[in-house]
């Protein structure tokens, strides 16, 4: 049998005294005084933001390059590439994704550090099979490697114009 407490009547509570109960008990009246007090707010630390896959604040830069523009705004056709920099890592990559009414058109990644195997793939042309023409919303983000996990870095979204 299990101990427990009864509290008499007709309508008696029974609080079994096992550690499941008296955690559920504790828990309970944890909960319910931080609440009250307003003890219950998350803070986090920059570096558990990166573990847990959230953007943490750093020394990054992605700027778009634009290498064969006339007029100062990217184009579709266009040749465009990014300037990194960052202390998060020493392999930083780049991402690019182009949306035509959020369909995504394009699509191109790149690691954007001297050991890179494909250096030439740092310039990229603003078209593909599925964008033969027009206006699209691109979207670039520097991330690099954890183990097994993508990390963000910061993201840069810009038009480019038919």
């Amino acid at each position: 049998m299990l101990p427990y407490l009864g509290l008499g009547g007709t309508g008696t509570v029974f609080i079994f005294l096992t550690r499941l109960g008296r955690l559920l008990v504790g828990t309970t009246i944890v909960i319910a005084v931080t609440s009250v007090m307003g003890f219950n707010t998350l803070t986090t630390s920059p570096t558990s933001l990166v573990a847990s896959h959230h953007q943490a604040p750093s020394n990054s830069t992605l700027v778009l390059v634009l290498v064969n523009s006339t007029d100062g705004s990217a184009h579709w056709g266009q040749k465009v590439t990014f300037t990194v920099s960052t202390t998060k890592t020493t392999e930083p990559h780049v991402s690019l994704a182009c949306s035509q009414s959020g369909t995504v058109v394009y699509r191109a990644e790149t690691g954007y550090y001297s050991g890179y195997p494909w250096p030439w793939t740092q310039t990229m042309t603003l078209s593909s099979y599925a964008w033969t023409g027009g206006a699209a919303s691109c979207t670039a983000t520097l991330y690099y490697f954890s183990g097994a996990k993508t990390v963000t870095v910061t993201t840069l979204t810009f038009p480019v114009l038919a």
